[in-house]
């Protein structure tokens, strides 16, 4: 089967190819007026996405600091989360995602441990991928949903 990649908009200091984002939806609603939005909004809210290339098309835009967006061509990726407790983690169980509420500022994983997730969401473990070094001694494993 051949996935095809959609067409989007994002601001132009954004738009490099491999870049990742999750897309939450409209940023305004000043875009409710605009021509063009549909190319914005054609995105999943809650999905994630790799930037796997990117057009030379740039649009007017009343949103982004310069006005413009870049046209670019994304792939879905699957969505990972950090997990705590990992040896009791099994492929197929629900969990609900919380945040380790951690202060280990340097940590390059931080981001992916302190979700900020509202409402509480559930998900389920498709895919154990690894153990993950957690500089403060929590057993951690990222995990695809």
């Amino acid at each position: 089967m051949i996935k095809l990649n959609k067409i989007s908009l994002i601001g132009v200091d954004l738009a490099k190819k491999n870049m990742e984002f999750t897309f939450k939806g409209p940023l305004s609603g000043k875009c409710d007026e605009c021509r063009i939005r549909n190319v914005c909004f054609n995105l999943e809210p809650g999905k994630r996405y790799k930037i796997t290339d990117v057009k030379e098309q740039v649009n007017p835009c009343f949103i982004y600091n310069k006005n413009k967006v870049s046209t670019i061509e994304v792939e879905e990726i699957k969505n990972t989360y950090n997990i705590q407790n990992g040896k009791r983690l099994m492929e197929g169980s629900s969990i609900e995602l919380k945040s380790m509420k951690c202060d280990y500022l340097t940590c390059p994983n931080i981001e992916k441990c302190n979700l900020i997730v509202t409402p509480v969401k559930k998900i389920v473990v498709n895919k154990i991928l690894r153990k993950l070094s957690c500089p403060k001694g929590y057993d951690m494993r990222e995990v695809e949903e």
